[in-house]
């Protein structure tokens, strides 16, 4: 078995009929499987880096996928992520990782059939929501910090506008949110990233995913190398045709920064505090850590979002 930190799924090495190297997948949703198992052949008829699915079982509960190897990104970029100091390898791959990014959300998104999404099509208000009360039912409350309700929903409601505010420097057209976008879920086989677990993908803007990898609580890429790999990324939407309006995406990237860390600190304190798993609770003073940076570095966080700001100066007793 091969083993997974955050996922129901079960993954296992077998060896198919054609004495080839498989992994074979156990899920436990036949939608989320159908959405992965959709996502994954669209993707290989664009020329997209994904594991191909092999075969799939009669009642669509599991499935074989190329075998990609064992090399995690998160590995590969371990004396970094240790260190704060990338060497020139290691940057070569977060560059490679996230100016292929930019063509899995632009050409991913090509005569793609949303309706197969799951659990949503979309990153829509319903969405954005879920990701707040993630980080207030399953983070915040668990801290046993005392806060106010009706303050920290009225930050919600900024937040959700904000974020769906066609001010976001996008077409209007629809592109391929990866969803949970980060080193864990990136594979290199010969040296070149190949992505996996996309099957949490929809519609949505570029920026979160560009939040999701850079701001990784546990990849501990310094500001300075995050700035080079978005200049890094901007530059391969262009290549796609992206019609990037820079300046109004380059404003709305900080409250995608704040969305997501708020959503991984949830998701922390749900596998941390309720199923007691040690590596999450590990991984919390880290995006803490992100979170306060963020509002030092974006006064207009500040101003937006002030009680999301003082509750991040009271949790930072838990550092």
């Amino acid at each position: 078995m091969i083993l997974q930190q955050g996922s129901n799924r079960i993954y296992t090495r077998e060896t198919d009929g054609q004495g080839r190297s498989v992994i074979r997948v156990v899920g436990t949703n036949r939608d989320e499987n159908r959405a992965f198992i959709y996502m994954s052949r669209h993707f290989a008829e664009k020329g997209l880096p994904v594991p191909r699915v092999l075969w799939v079982s009669e009642d669509e509960m599991s499935y074989t996928q190329e075998d990609l190897g064992d090399t995690l990104l998160f590995d590969a970029i371990r004396h970094g992520r240790e260190t704060g100091v990338f060497d020139e390898t290691e940057r070569t791959f977060l560059t490679r990782t996230i100016r292929a990014l930019a063509h899995v959300q632009v050409e991913g998104a090509q005569d793609f059939d949303w309706s197969v999404c799951f659990p949503v099509p979309a990153m829509d208000e319903r969405a954005v929501r879920w990701d707040l009360n993630y980080f207030k039912y399953c983070f915040l409350k668990g801290t046993k910090i005392e806060f106010s309700e009706p303050k920290l929903e009225d930050d919600f409601d900024s937040m959700v506008a904000n974020i769906l505010s066609p001010l976001r420097g996008e077409p209007e057209r629809g592109f391929f949110l990866y969803r949970d976008f980060q080193s864990r879920n990136v594979m290199l086989k010969d040296g070149e990233p190949y992505f996996i677990d996309f099957q949490g993908g929809r519609k949505g803007p570029t920026q979160y995913d560009v939040a999701s990898f850079l701001w990784q609580a546990k990849a501990n890429i310094p500001q300075t190398l995050r700035e080079e790999l978005i200049d890094e990324y901007l530059d391969e939407l262009r290549i796609t045709n992206y019609e990037l309006q820079e300046k109004e995406w380059r404003a709305a990237l900080p409250h995608f920064v704040l969305l997501r860390t708020l959503q991984v600190l949830g998701a922390y304190g749900y596998r941390g505090y309720f199923e007691r798993k040690e590596h999450f609770l590990a991984s919390i003073p880290n995006a803490l850590r992100n979170l306060n940076e963020l509002f030092a570095m974006h006064g207009e966080l500040q101003t937006q979002y002030p009680y999301i700001y003082a509750i991040s100066n009271d949790l930072l007793v838990l550092l």
